[in-house]
């Protein structure tokens, strides 16, 4: 095995980690998230930010204390979390379907300490919320989604979105608050000129969909955009109310490949010990698929980068391996040397992590808990 007679190395980067360890850069994270809270602010929009790429309290506090107005969640499991940590305002933005999910956001319906809001796409979906709504005496506010062009669900911009809404308000129990739509197709994209060229559509759709529900007699007035690429381009988002912006908090690899970010903005990142040198210009750290992901990056190839060393490179993952490939004429990996990661796709990273640590200058300050580490029911 090549590299057997290399000492481990005596520069052990955050000694007190057991790796592999995701860190969170603090000074980054609370960067981020002001400089989002002042973006949006300055564009009139509201931030109801999306928890599930933290699913942490501390941080949900942090940006509600930059200004957002609420916070939005996939799953009502993260729902009942954060209401239960005392957030008052949640958009739950996934269909509600079934027996068992209806019984438990009617739970949460009924907490007189929270302002609840939820989206819905069919009338199957509608009519299990408006039972909920004539149950409690209390209408259940809705966002009609549209389908922001991934095809994942929502009613077609248009017509379609019109007769909808109009079928779900015609029904008691619930009430049309507005529209949202979540329009992925924006990581398709890269560079600031084709990202706010996506954003302006998506917008667009909004303000369009609305101006039809509002000549229909329909008041809707919340307009929901989101991701953090069209956040990015706020000044673009006219008509938008209320943005969910959620992976800004950390940024990652695909972020860098947006052009959104730059390593400096990458607050999550993964320490991994290098264990093997098994060839001339490979290397192995203890971090694989379980620590890092598996996602792949957008516009970037590989599996993460490396901090501070832009020749390595992170060519494969098994589930607790990173293969990591160098020019073997240059600076070599040595058995024990720590090397820190950025992941492809960030949020993934906290949800594989009871705790996360919380950095500032190479310090460990506090533990950041993943409070609703695998709510995702």
């Amino acid at each position: 095995m090549s590299g057997e007679g290399l000492a481990v190395s005596s520069s052990i980067r955050y000694a007190e980690l057991t790796t592999p360890a995701p860190i969170i850069e603090l000074d980054i994270l609370e960067r981020n998230i002001s400089a989002m809270a002042q973006r949006l602010h300055a564009a009139g929009i509201g931030h109801r930010p999306h928890i599930k790429s933290h699913r942490s309290v501390a941080i949900a506090r942090r940006q509600l204390a930059a200004g957002a107005i609420g916070i939005t969640t996939a799953k009502l499991a993260e729902a009942e979390v954060f209401a239960d940590a005392g957030v008052a305002s949640i958009l739950l933005a996934y269909p509600i379907i079934g027996a068992d999910k209806l019984s438990r956001f009617e739970r949460l319906h009924v907490r007189p300490d929270l302002e609840l809001l939820t989206t819905v796409d069919s009338l199957a979906g509608a009519r299990g919320l408006a039972a909920v709504g004539m149950r409690t005496g209390h209408p259940v506010r809705v966002l009609i989604e549209l389908d922001g062009g991934l095809q994942r669900g929502g009613r077609q911009p248009g017509s379609d979105a019109v007769a909808f809404a109009l079928a779900v308000q015609a029904l008691d129990g619930i009430e049309v608050a507005g529209l949202m739509g979540y329009f992925g197709t924006i990581y398709g994209r890269r560079g600031e000129a084709e990202l706010a060229t996506a954003a302006r559509a998506e917008a667009r759709i909004l303000e369009e969909a609305a101006q039809q529900c509002r000549r229909a007699g329909l008041a809707v007035p919340i307009l929901s955009g989101g991701t953090s690429p069209a956040a990015m381009m706020s000044g673009q988002m006219t008509g938008v109310t209320e943005a969910r912006a959620g992976n800004y908090v950390f940024f990652d690899a695909s972020g860098i490949g947006l052009g959104l970010a730059t390593e400096a903005d990458c607050a999550l990142r993964v320490i991994a010990t290098v264990v093997s040198t098994p060839a001339p210009g490979r290397a192995t750290i203890d971090a694989g698929t379980k620590t890092l992901t598996s996602d792949k990056a957008h516009h970037r190839d590989g599996f993460g980068l490396v901090v501070g060393r832009p020749d390595v490179r992170v060519v494969m993952l098994n589930e607790e391996h990173g293969f990591l490939q160098y020019d073997p004429a240059g600076p070599p990996l040595a058995i024990g040397e720590r090397v820190e990661l950025i992941p492809n796709h960030a949020c993934v990273i906290p949800n594989l992590h009871p705790r996360v640590a919380g950095v500032r200058e190479g310090r460990l300050c506090e533990w950041i808990e993943i409070d609703a580490r695998g709510c995702s029911y």
